[in-house]
């Protein structure tokens, strides 16, 4: 059955406008193409798929396909993601909070202009956990 078009992202394929179910990556070290469920965000280099165009998938040949499909307890964020996503709140704050008191501790000291100046760029240590992204709850 096919998904009704334009709810959630479009199947990659030319002219489809019915909505994407899978992720298409290809391998080509491997000469593999892996088929899985919905990536959270699209990537340059994968392709998402409707169920018809996914069902339907043709390889070169001597290339091979892994279909992956996720068991009922790989749905959703794992302890291992939430963990890691509350480090990086606690990090975050932590590093506001060192930046408070340290730019407050200056300002009190008669800090020069060049100390002043440091603590109100922004961390480049914010930067480092780019790879962590928020995911809407409500896909409708």
């Amino acid at each position: 059955m096919r998904s009704h078009p334009r709810v959630g992202r479009a199947c990659s394929r030319a002219g489809c406008r019915f909505v994407a179910t899978k992720t298409l990556i290809y391998v080509y070290a491997d000469s593999t193409a892996v088929l899985g469920p919905l990536a959270t965000f699209a990537e340059p280099h994968s392709y998402d798929l409707c169920e018809l165009h996914s069902a339907r998938l043709t390889l070169p040949n001597g290339w091979s396909v892994s279909r992956l499909e996720p068991t009922q307890g790989e749905i959703g964020p794992n302890d291992d993601d939430l963990m890691a996503i509350a480090d990086a709140v606690r990090e975050v704050a932590q590093q506001a909070q060192a930046g408070t008191a340290s730019s407050d501790s200056q300002d009190g000291l008669g800090a020069s202009s060049h100390s002043k100046n440091e603590s109100s760029q922004p961390s480049s240590e914010l930067g480092r956990r780019g790879h962590l992204r928020s995911i809407p709850t409500d896909l409708s």
